[in-house]
C-alpha cells in the first residue's frame, strides 16, 4: 500500500503577522496533486489540521475544500487531532465523513478500533491516537500518573491486543501526536511538557508497522518505521534549515517500508542575517536574500536610526528585528544595587539609556528627562500637601 504521510497544516497560522492562508491551500492543491501523481491509496494526517482551537472562518473553508478535494480523488483519508485542534470540533460529523472514505480519529477511547483499509495483499489498520492530554485522559486510560508516557503506552497497549486479534499477516500503521525521545524541536511547537516530562521513547510504539507521527515541524526519521513528516510551511524563524516535505511510505505485503520525501511548495524562502546596519544594506553577499523573509540581528554598538525603514529598502520582506550590540561588558562584575549607589535619578536613567542604545542621551533628551523627574517630584510634593 502506497501511503502519503503529512501533519501540522496548522490552518490559520500567520507567519510574523503574514497572512498564509494561500500559501496552505497551494499546499492543499499540491498535497492532491501528488496523490493523483503518485498513485496514492491512503492519505494520514498527524494532527494539528488547525492553529488553534477555535479556528477563523477562512481556515475551516480550506479544510472543508481539503477534504473535498480529498474524497473527489476516492483515496481514503485517516486524521487524527492535534495539540492545537480541539478534538470535539474537528470529530463533528465523523461519522457521515466516514462515508466519504474520510476518517476522523479524535476519541481516545477508541484508539484501539482501526480503519482497515484493504489492498492486493489484505487489509491494513490504521489506528488514531489523538493527542493525549495526560490530565484528561489518565482516567480514561486507568494509569497512576498523568504522564505522556504512561498514556501513550496504555494506548499502544490496546492497538496491539486488537492487532494479536487480527488474522494473520495484518500490517499496521499508528497515527501519533506526540513528542518522541530523539526527535528536534524548533520555536514553533507548542510546550507540551507534564510533570516535567514531555517526550516518550520510540519503544512505546514497537510492534506495530508504521508509525506517522505529528507535532514536530521538522521532517526527521526516528527509525525506518518512525517518521514525522513535519509541517508543511516553516512557521518560525528558527525553521531556516528545514527541508518541508511530505513523506511517501509504501508498505509491502511483508509490511516492509520504504519511504521517499516529496518536496511541498515553498512560498518564500527564509533568511537569518547577522551584522552591522551597514553590513546588511551593502554587503554583496546579503544579496540572495533579498527576495526573503528576514530576521536580521544588528550588532551595531549603538543602535541605529530607524533601522526597519533602513532595511526595509534592501529586504523588502525583512519581519523580525533583533539587536545583538557587539560591545562590552559595562558591568564589571559589580551588583545592580553596587551601580546604582549614591546615583541620581537623571543619571540612572541617562545610563539607562545608554545600555538600551549604545550611547547616552543628547541635551534636548536628557531636558526632557529632567523635566520628567521634575514634573514627577511636583506631583508627589502635591499629594503629600494634600495628605
Amino acid at each position: 500500500m502506497r501511503i502519503l504521510h503529512t501533519s501540522d497544516w496548522h490552518l490559520g497560522r500567520t507567519f510574523h503577522r503574514v497572512d498564509l492562508l494561500e500559501a496552505q491551500a497551494a499546499f492543499i492543491a499540491h498535497l492532491v496533486d501528488t496523490v493523483r501523481e503518485h498513485g496514492v491509496e491512503a492519505v494520514v494526517v498527524s494532527g494539528d489540521v488547525y492553529d488553534r482551537a477555535v479556528p477563523p472562518l477562512a481556515a475551516v473553508e480550506l479544510y472543508d475544500e481539503a477534504l473535498h478535494r480529498l474524497a473527489e480523488q476516492g483515496v481514503p483519508t485517516v486524521m487524527i487531532s492535534g495539540n492545537h485542534d480541539s478534538a470535539r470540533r474537528l470529530g463533528v460529523g465523523a461519522g457521515l465523513l466516514s462515508r466519504a472514505g474520510v476518517h476522523l480519529r479524535t476519541d481516545p477511547a477508541a484508539v484501539g478500533t482501526p480503519v482497515l483499509l484493504p489492498d492486493t495483499h489484505g487489509d491494513v489498520a490504521f489506528y488514531g491516537l489523538p493527542y493525549l492530554e495526560p490530565g484528561l485522559v489518565r482516567d480514561e486510560f486507568g494509569v497512576e500518573r498523568a504522564r505522556h508516557d504512561h498514556v501513550l503506552g496504555a494506548a499502544m497497549d490496546r492497538v496491539r491486543a486488537d492487532l494479536a486479534q487480527r488474522p494473520a499477516g495484518t500490517r499496521s500503521v499508528v497515527l501519533a501526536h506526540a513528542f518522541v525521545t530523539g526527535g528536534h524541536v524548533s520555536d514553533s511547537e507548542r510546550d507540551i511538557t507534564v510533570g516535567g516530562v514531555a517526550s516518550v521513547p520510540r519503544e512505546v510504539f514497537d510492534g506495530v508497522d508504521y508509525v506517522a507521527l505529528g507535532h514536530l515541524h521538522g521532517c526527521q526519521t526516528l527509525s525506518e518505521r518512525v517518521r514525522y513528516s513535519g509541517s508543511p510551511l516553516a512557521y518560525s524563524f528558527s525553521e531556516v534549515d528545514h527541508r518541508k516535505t511530505l513523506w511517501l511510505v509504501d508498505l509491502d505485503a511483508a509490511g516492509a517500508v520504504r519511504a521517499e520525501r516529496i518536496d511541498c511548495p515553498v512560498p518564500r524562502p527564509l533568511a537569518r542575517l547577522r551584522g552591522s546596519l551597514a553590513d546588511l544594506l551593502e554587503d554583496p553577499r546579503f544579496a540572495p536574500h533579498e527576495n526573503a523573509w528576514v530576521e536580521a540581528t544588528l550588532t551595531d554598538a549603538v543602535r541605529p536610526d530607524d533601522p526597519m525603514a533602513r532595511l526595509l529598502t534592501r529586504f523588502p520582506h525583512t519581519l523580525s528585528l533583533v539587536f545583538a550590540p557587539d560591545r562590552a561588558d559595562e558591568d564589571g562584575g559589580t551588583s545592580y544595587g553596587q551601580r546604582l549607589s549614591g546615583r541620581t535619578d537623571q543619571e540612572i536613567a541617562e545610563d539607562f539609556v545608554a545600555h538600551v542604545r549604545g550611547a547616552g542621551p543628547d541635551a534636548p533628551e536628557r531636558a526632557v528627562l529632567r523635566d520628567a523627574f521634575d514634573a514627577v517630584r511636583t506631583a508627589d510634593t502635591v499629594r503629600e500637601v494634600a495628605r
